[in-house]
């Protein structure tokens, strides 16, 4: 990210202003609903416990940097910060903040290439990108300097744009889409020739909708007026008198069939107006590799004899000493670094094979099997959006499974949201879980709706059929047992060719 001195400027005055603004909160002199208004925009929120913050820190395309993790490592030791959080947008997310260390940590953010602008509210969020975008075998091309350039644009314009709600761009390198680019507010996708193809007002939550195809070759150095067009559009056309349709996705309604011919209407204008012009060449590595290596977590390059390794914390929550270990281990290795990735994982990138043993080393206390690859939002303890403790349940699920032995394989990464607005992408799951409340005996109980047969893989985007409720307590049982019929075979064999077998089994728990 490029972040120029005027910004930085701009944004300490806002960081004043919102220290301001939170002081008067803490003193009960704003309403939690007003609040929230004013600190999302600055990448803050107040959670459950109305005396404990959380702050984003917006990484474009899940880049952290050397210079971002060596900030993140002594902003955990500085601030004691005892919660770190990777998020599903590719992110990382400080909990159980007090008040006065927010804006602190706002400022000092800003000496490791960090601007929580923009991380909340309205306001269009962290431009994501494929996570190994550059160095992963099969792409069309690296799309990272896009989702960089994008975020340098978008936060130009945030202060000068009012839209109804959010707005997430993706850029998917072609070989990857664990960014959703099939149903984001506006997703590119890399093409052989060198073009993206674009929908738009796509999107999760409730009422989820596939994006809308609307331009097959988008020239790479015109994807700022792309852009424009959607945020005009947005501004033009989005519900601002209904919070609960004021998204991307519901113009599909709004404009019907004249979506696609009123977008490019507007990207015409932008074109017209001129001065976005973008001209981005991919910064090449250049570290040579050596040596070989083959672990389940290891993935070749598309450069010869180099290497990412996989680290995935249960339940995307990041131990706080991790960054500080990781930091001081890629300070003796060239061109390493680290990408969040959209399941909550972290990828160390440009790793010959020596050092690829010693990060693995380093990160052996992660996910070991597909399943504990598993995705949850942090969750209604912390959340005050929250209807169900997602983590809890997650944390019940993986110990169920570690239990009953099942072997690797016999159960899919599932995602588990708190609510509806879809923070882990369960309706993309291969099995998704959506928190709710479930009647017995006109008690109302936790429980979460369960998702079937969703996929983000490239080119197969669908979300998953909504098929039982299912009370919380149930679910590691629920899972177990799937998971024991399925082992023989696999998961994904055994769910394609006994879906009447699967059915029976979730009906059992429903």
């Amino acid at each position: 990210m490029r972040v120029n001195e005027q910004w930085i400027s701009t944004f300490r005055d806002e960081i004043a202003s919102f220290s301001e603004k939170l002081n008067a909160f803490q003193a009960g002199e704003i309403s939690r609903k007003d609040y929230k208004g004013m600190s999302g925009g600055m990448g803050s929120y107040a959670q459950r416990d109305a005396s404990k913050h959380m702050l984003r820190l917006r990484m474009p395309g899940g880049l952290l940097t050397p210079e971002r993790l060596h900030f993140l490592a002594g902003a955990v030791e500085r601030w004691q910060v005892s919660l770190l959080k990777l998020t599903t947008c590719q992110t990382i997310q400080l909990h159980d903040l007090s008040a006065a260390q927010v804006p602190e940590i706002m400022e000092a953010a800003i000496d490791g290439h960090i601007l929580t602008r923009g991380g909340g509210g309205d306001n269009p969020r962290n431009a994501m990108a494929s996570p190994l975008s550059g160095v992963q075998q099969g792409e069309a091309f690296d799309v990272m300097p896009w989702a960089e350039a994008v975020t340098d644009y978008l936060l130009s314009i945030c202060r000068d744009i009012r839209m109804p709600r959010k707005l997430k761009i993706a850029f998917s390198n072609g070989a990857d889409d664990s960014v959703h680019s099939a149903f984001r507010d506006m997703g590119f996708q890399a093409q052989p020739d060198g073009t993206f193809s674009l929908r738009i007002c796509g999107g999760l939550g409730s009422n989820h909708r596939m994006g809308v195809p609307v331009v097959e070759s988008v020239a790479p150095e015109d994807v700022l007026y792309y852009v424009k067009g959607m945020v005009d559009l947005f501004c033009a056309h989005g519900n601002y008198q209904n919070r609960g349709k004021a998204r991307t996705r519901y113009l599909q309604e709004t404009l019907g069939d004249q979506l696609r011919e009123t977008y490019l209407a507007a990207v015409a204008q932008a074109k017209e107006a001129g001065g976005l012009d973008l001209h981005l060449s991919p910064a090449p590595v250049t570290k040579q590799g050596s040596g070989t290596i083959s672990h389940p977590r290891v993935t070749a390059q598309k450069q010869d004899g180099l290497y990412a390794v996989c680290y995935h914390p249960i339940g995307g929550c990041l131990p706080t000493g991790k960054p500080a270990v990781l930091d001081q281990l890629l300070r003796e290795m060239p061109e390493a670094e680290c990408r969040i990735t959209p399941d909550e994982s972290i990828y160390i990138i440009n790793l010959t094979a020596e050092e690829a043993e010693k990060v693995l080393a380093a990160t052996e206390d992660g996910a070991q099997t597909t399943f504990e690859y598993s995705v949850a939002c942090i969750g209604a303890s912390i959340c005050q959006q929250g209807v169900r403790d997602s983590q809890s349940l997650l944390r019940a699920a993986v110990e169920a499974v570690r239990t009953a032995g099942l072997p690797d394989g016999a159960l899919p990464k599932i995602c588990v949201s708190g609510c509806p607005s879809s923070c882990s992408a369960h309706q993309a799951a291969a099995i998704g879980f959506q928190g709710c409340v479930r009647v017995v005996d006109r008690q109302p109980l936790p429980a979460f709706r369960m998702f079937l047969g969703g996929s983000d893989a490239v080119g197969q985007a669908r979300f998953g059929e909504p098929l039982a409720t299912v009370l919380e307590r149930d679910i590691p049982a629920l899972l177990v047992e799937l998971g024991q019929a399925a082992a023989a075979q696999g998961w994904e064999a055994w769910s394609a060719e006994h879906g009447e077998d699967l059915r029976a089994i979730v009906a059992k728990y429903s």
